[in-house]
């Protein structure tokens, strides 16, 4: 009987070892077959170091059960003893339900994980052919070749191979294997195999050398006769041994089967004979044969049979493989087949296929196997069949740059692990991520990701999968690669016609705009249409990986024509590498950025300058603002000059979130989504705030020379002195003033008014700069209260008639502009007011639970979704920041760290302070983050502001590009805010409506 308390120790000792089911777990240990070994430290230490420990047990426990006493003893004695074999079979029986039935059918074929030797680190083919060699019949053959497939899955799983290495060992066993196969059927047919000659040439992965665990092996088969045999009765009799061969390796018998063989990449595919003769193949390619079938044969590669003959099909055909490119349409015959292969995949399992779908293996696939064949005509060292090796080369020759083919590489690597280890579980041929958790979880732990495997293992894959993308589109689609693949070499240029054919494929809605677009940068003899043809190309890679190629192009044409005369523009793109991927980015992600360049096409400069989008800070733009205004002859012209830094500004700050949210080559993607809106926020508010700045000094200088009769200050309100404006944001501001000494009152205060209308009215004029409109209305009294007060007038109106909602409203006051002494001292008035002793009063709490309320009802614009309104909407700005503001009034008079101006260090302040928990903190942070950056991404893509999703599909999807969300998943962006909001929403459910 096992004890309470032991029971307990060793189930909290089993969950710390990685088991899921520590009930089921123990119940295994005490299985009589593992009494032996049941208490030692060791195993329980080995089994928590594989990818599914529970599994792992499991098969230990059949495969002792399968053993008679003396096999048994055998058994977990080496387990315990031998390092090298508990690593191999627990990390096999941890990763494969398959090799564990296999193991517990075939209970000795564990041995044949015992040895150690430096040849059984990396088998070869000579290896694998003697492991196969006594195998007579089909059945013993699946034998065999499942115990060289255990030795494989071995190593592969305890990292003695890498990837590349265990796709080679694979793809030996597989020419092993139908070796065997063309062995077991000649001696069946000895009469056939006497009348001909029969060559097996492998491709796809196995003639790559680039195997999975489980796939159909792709085959051709060529055939002659013997001397003096007669040349149709031979065809038949290799056409019987191949036929033969297939279902030897192909057939289901009592231990399964081994793998397909297929045919179909033959002349003719499936309805063409299944064995030809040398000649005939030759007469097809040479005259039949699509684009595909030469990309096909790539990887053609003589593997069974008779050995001379292979190497004369090799000979023959390798010449037609690499004049391929040469052929009309080459090109654009490649991008259809691999448009065709993502179109046939089902819509509910694109987001799940490692291979086939957006990013998955497939991409980078075709994107080596094209800079192949359209530079391995002129270059033998480009051609290894095998897709690692193959780029490395593209990138040691300079086809491709040494940074991306690193990066594809990783992202490959990864994907065919992922892919190795998914198969390997039942060795099953699938491509499919799967859904269950538990299955993810075995996945992430196999490749290596323990901490938070799901997460983790999801987390990479995307990663890899955007990287695939980003780069298979920047290679694959090139322009370039059209007019590399037709003209003779040297004369390699953008052709605008066949430019034309690409522009579908790369997602622009109207291809004969662009192509006239691509003429009027690119033709002519100029240098600058020479530097237009470098720079096209990879431009419209990174156009195409926007939600609006055409506008991209549309703007960059606009910004060459307004700068080509310029001798810094095109140099700037063409040698500061960053440069020109900046503005790609900028000109296709809405109108907002490229309608600011294009008001001041020279801002562009900003892109290519390491320090230039860097936001400049206050104090920076302040000093640069009244040096202007100082030099100016007048009010106009000054306040013109300040606009225009706000302008700049505006566009360095667009710029620079555009590239942080999308990422490039030399800028990754900012993670920290938070730290994206605080830039945001805090740039457009120090801008803002020089700007009023500047036009104050304008106003004042103007009318009255250095000084006003009254002493003036402008403080910030709402976003403006939280320090988180949007794009589209008025300036929320009160305007305070105090009559210099012996001025009177009245005359200060018809100056104060002067000025603030004069500072209205120059930042209204209308120029080609965008205006900013000032916001008064959260003074006293509202829009019925006095446009400035006195500081003493205001001190008597908050003494005597002051509401909650005001005093609220004041949590974010803090002066930006004017007098700054008298400014500190508004703030000195303001704080007992939004901080007050003991906190709120239960009237007020009640109170300003009623006017949320009041303004959630009226205030919500009619037909407006309120799952998706990110200002009023359920969840939204409002909601976070009223509970935000609640907990201020409430404590700040007792907690110093809630004594600010902005929502998220105010929360971070609760949270620190104690009076929220971690989890509700982060989702309401995690709210406000999300639609602030929708709002953003709103202004940005639409040129206006918006306070919810726009309507438009392609503005949508420029939205969901800026969020981060991959082409086509706009959808899963809106059901992520409606989920992410929701969530919110409860908190402030409990937290500010008292639950």
């Amino acid at each position: 009987m096992t004890v309470p308390g032991r029971r307990s120790s060793t189930f909290s000792r089993l969950l710390r070892h990685g088991f899921t089911d520590p009930s089921a777990a123990g119940r295994l240990l005490d299985a009589p077959e593992l009494a032996a070994v049941r208490t030692d430290p060791v195993l329980l230490d080995a089994l928590g170091a594989v990818a599914d420990p529970d599994l792992a047990l499991l098969g230990l426990v059949r495969l002792a059960e399968a053993q008679d006493a003396d096999g048994r003893a055998a058994l977990l004695t080496t387990l315990l003893a031998a390092k090298p074999l508990r690593d191999r079979l627990l990390g096999v029986l941890g990763a494969s339900e398959a090799l564990a039935d296999h193991l517990a059918r075939h209970p000795q074929d564990w041995q044949a994980l015992v040895t150690y030797e430096a040849a059984d680190l990396h088998p070869g083919l000579a290896e694998f052919e003697a492991g196969l060699a006594g195998a007579a019949d089909p059945v013993a053959l699946r034998v065999a070749y499942r115990r060289c497939l255990l030795s494989i899955a071995a190593r592969d799983v305890c990292g003695t191979t890498d990837v590349a290495q265990t796709a080679a060992e694979l793809a030996d066993l597989a020419t092993a294997t139908l070796r065997a196969a063309l062995r077991i059927a000649s001696a069946a047919e000895p009469a056939d195999a006497a009348q001909c000659r029969l060559a097996v040439i492998a491709m796809g992965k196995c003639g790559g050398h680039e195997l999975n665990y489980v796939s159909d092996v792709d085959v051709i088969f060529v055939a002659e006769g013997v001397e003096g045999a007669d040349e149709a009765k031979a065809l038949q009799a290799a056409t019987r041994l191949a036929a033969h061969l297939m279902r030897i390796c192909s057939d289901t018998t009592v231990e399964g089967t081994i793998w397909p063989v297929d045919a179909n990449l033959r002349p003719e595919g499936r309805n063409g004979p299944l064995v030809r003769t040398l000649s005939s193949h030759l007469a097809y390619y040479q005259r039949w044969a699509k684009t595909w079938e030469f990309q096909a044969l790539l990887k053609a590669r003589a593997v069974a049979g008779d050995a001379e003959l292979g190497e004369a099909y090799i000979s023959a055909i390798t010449p037609l493989v690499w004049q391929a490119a040469e052929r009309d349409n080459f090109v654009p015959d490649v991008q259809q087949m691999r448009r065709r292969v993502v179109d046939n995949i089902p819509a509910a399992e694109v987001h799940r296929e490692l291979k086939l779908g957006p990013g998955g293996l497939r991409d980078v696939e075709f994107a080596v196997q094209l800079l192949q064949l359209v530079h391995g005509r002129s270059d033998a060292a480009l051609r290894s069949p095998t897709t690692l090796d193959a780029l490395q080369a593209l990138a040691a020759a300079g086809y491709v740059g040494r940074a991306d083919a690193a990066q594809l590489g990783d992202a490959y690597r990864f994907l065919r692990a992922m892919e190795h280890r998914i198969q390997l579980y039942r060795l099953r041929r699938t491509h499919l991520v799967p859904e269950d958790e538990a299955d993810l979880r075995r996945l992430g732990r196999s490749l290596g990701l323990r901490t938070e495997p799901v997460a983790e293992l999801n987390k990479a894959w995307r990663r890899h999968a955007s990287v695939v993308r980003r780069l298979h589109e920047k290679l694959f689609y090139r322009p370039l690669l059209d007019a590399v693949a037709q003209l003779a070499p040297g004369e390699i240029r953008l052709s605008p016609a066949a430019a034309g054919e690409r522009l579908v494929a790369l997602g622009y809605a109207d291809p004969a705009a662009a192509l006239r677009h691509l003429e009027a940068l690119a033709s002519g003899v100029t240098r600058k249409a020479a530097i237009q043809r470098t720079l096209l190309p990879v431009l419209l890679g990174w156009f195409a990986d926007s939600a609006d190629p055409d506008a991209g192009l549309l703007g960059f044409r606009k910004v060459s024509d307004a700068l080509g005369k310029t001798p810094w523009y095109l140099r700037l793109l063409r040698d500061e590498g960053a440069a020109a991927e900046n503005l790609a980015r900028v000109l296709s992600a809405g109108r907002l950025a490229p309608d600011l360049l294009l008001r001041a096409p020279e801002a562009v400069a900003l892109l290519g300058d390491p320090e230039g989008l860097k936001p400049r800070g206050r104090e920076a733009l302040e000093q640069e603002v009244l040096a202007a205004v100082g030099r100016a002859d007048d009010a106009e012209t000054a306040v013109a000059v300040v606009r225009g830094v706000r302008r700049r500004e505006l566009f360095r700050t667009a710029a620079a979130d555009i590239i942080d949210s999308y990422g490039t080559e030399d800028n990754p993607v900012e993670e920290d989504h938070g730290a994206l809106v605080d830039r945001v926020g805090d740039a457009v508010s120090d801008f803002t705030a020089a700007t009023l700045g500047g036009a104050l000094r304008a106003a004042v200088r103007a009318q009255w020379g250095d000084e006003l009769p009254t002493r003036f200050a402008v403080i910030g309100m709402g976003r403006f002195g939280g320090h988180e404006l949007a794009y589209g944001s008025d300036a929320d501001v009160l305007f305070v003033h105090e009559p210099r000494e012996g001025v009177d009152e009245q005359e200060a205060a018809k100056a104060a008014q002067a000025v603030i209308a004069e500072m209205r009215r120059l930042l209204q004029l209308p120029t080609a700069d965008p205006p900013l409109l000032i916001d008064a209305d959260l003074r006293p009294e509202g829009r019925s209260g006095p446009l400035v007060r006195t500081l003493g007038s205001y001190a008597a109106y908050y003494r005597r008639w002051s509401l909650v909602w005001e005093s609220q409203a004041l949590l974010r006051a803090e002066p930006v502009a004017g007098d700054r002494e008298l400014g500190g001292r508004f703030i000195e008035l303001i704080d007992p007011l939004r901080y007050p002793v003991e906190g709120l009063h239960e009237d007020d709490v009640r109170e300003i639970r009623r006017l949320k309320a009041r303004m959630e009802s009226e205030r919500m614009p009619r037909g407006a979704d309120p799952t998706l309104h990110t200002k009023l909407g359920r969840g939204g700005l409002s909601d976070v920041e009223w509970t935000v503001q609640l907990l201020q009034m409430q404590h700040g008079w007792a907690e110093p760290g809630l004594r600010t101006t902005r929502t998220r260090r105010a929360l971070a302040a609760a949270h620190a302070a104690g009076l929220l928990p971690t989890e509700e903190a982060q989702i309401l942070d995690e709210a406000w983050v999300l639609a602030t950056r929708v709002r953003n991404a709103v202004m940005l893509v639409r040129g206006r502001a918006g306070d919810t999703f726009p309507s438009d599909a392609r503005e949508v999807a420029a939205v969901a590009r800026y969020l981060g969300y991959p082409e086509g998943r706009a959808g899963e962006m809106i059901d992520d805010y409606r989920r992410v909001t929701r969530r919110a929403r409860a908190v402030v459910e409990e937290r500010f409506y008292g639950g």
